[in-house]
């Protein structure tokens, strides 16, 4: 009977590969929706961005439409307050990622041990990225507040004076980044921690026989073993990191004097509030080539294919 089955079953070639017609129907229907979504949803407003970055399109005139050619880049060249966002996303993306890291990794390494509540903690840990940064951003919000916030009246206990916190110029950003870290290291720990259990505990045996200890174990049996999940988990975390916005849209607003200003809200900013759709564009073609830049070297630095 089975023969039968593959006997009747039609076969085609593609690209050097044989497939079965029925298998393949079945598979194009299970992706079609997907593919549909995502040319609707993504390929199509990248198109239609990348149209717009060489015109002086205005939201509210897109029936007026003009060539601009490369003016916008030269515009986007000489924006000071552009500039200002690029070093604060770049001041995000230097305190955050090293932090979030570390976090992660050193939860997912406490994870491993055999310790008591072991699968609370693991849910405890992961627990803020289930909920969304909005709600996480309200939260905070309501904690750092200067006057009836949780955390000042801690501090208070302590004899310590108020703090601005997201008021204040040279600490809202810092405050952005220990939210952003507590919010995102219980993902990153998960596939930490899935890279950890893939280690053949043979390895750690053969070491300790030899008289290694937890430190030698560590870095010469942990870190390398899980090194393809740390390159992904970097370079995954380096473009989230890259993409902020929702924290200080919600929490600060950009400010305090545009200290929390970063490229992706200025974007924003620049599209929607400004209806300066041309301008926006530009800037957005410019910052996905500079993070397609840094995410490909390093990949090229890491050497991981997948």
């Amino acid at each position: 009977m089975e023969k039968a089955k593959k006997s009747k079953s039609i076969y085609y070639k593609f690209l050097g590969r044989t497939y079965i017609k029925n298998d393949s129907v079945v598979g194009i229907a299970f992706i079609l929706p997907a593919v549909v979504l995502g040319a609707i949803f993504v390929i199509a407003p990248m198109v239609v961005s990348l149209s717009y970055a060489f015109t002086d399109a205005n939201l509210l005139k897109l029936n007026e439409v003009g060539w601009a050619g490369v003016q916008q880049f030269k515009k986007a060249f000489t924006d000071k307050f552009m500039w200002n966002a690029f070093k604060n996303t770049m001041i995000f993306v230097a305190e955050v990622v090293p932090l979030q890291l570390l976090a992660a990794l050193g939860l997912a390494l406490i994870l491993n041990t055999k310790i008591k509540g072991n699968t609370f903690f693991r849910w405890a840990f992961f627990c803020p990225v289930m909920l969304s940064l909005a709600v996480t951003s309200f939260l905070w919000m309501n904690l750092l507040n200067p006057q009836e916030g949780l955390i000042n009246a801690l501090l208070g206990v302590f004899h310590i004076p108020p703090q601005q916190f997201l008021e204040s110029p040279k600490q809202a950003m810092n405050v952005i980044v220990i939210v952003s870290a507590w919010q995102g290291a219980g993902y990153q720990m998960l596939i930490f921690l899935s890279g950890l259990k893939n280690i053949p505990p043979e390895l750690y045996e053969a070491a300790g026989v030899d008289g290694a200890g937890s430190g030698t174990k560590f870095f010469r049996i942990t870190i390398p073993s899980i090194l393809p999940t740390f390159s992904f988990v970097l370079v995954t975390m380096l473009i989230g990191a890259f993409r902020l916005m929702t924290q200080p849209m919600i929490m600060t607003q950009g400010g305090p004097v545009d200290s929390t200003m970063t490229m992706s809200y200025y974007i924003y900013q620049q599209g929607i509030k400004y209806r300066d759709v041309g301008y926006s564009s530009a800037i957005a073609l410019l910052y996905t080539l500079f993070m397609s830049t840094i995410a490909l070297t390093l990949r090229k630095v890491t050497d991981q294919k997948d």
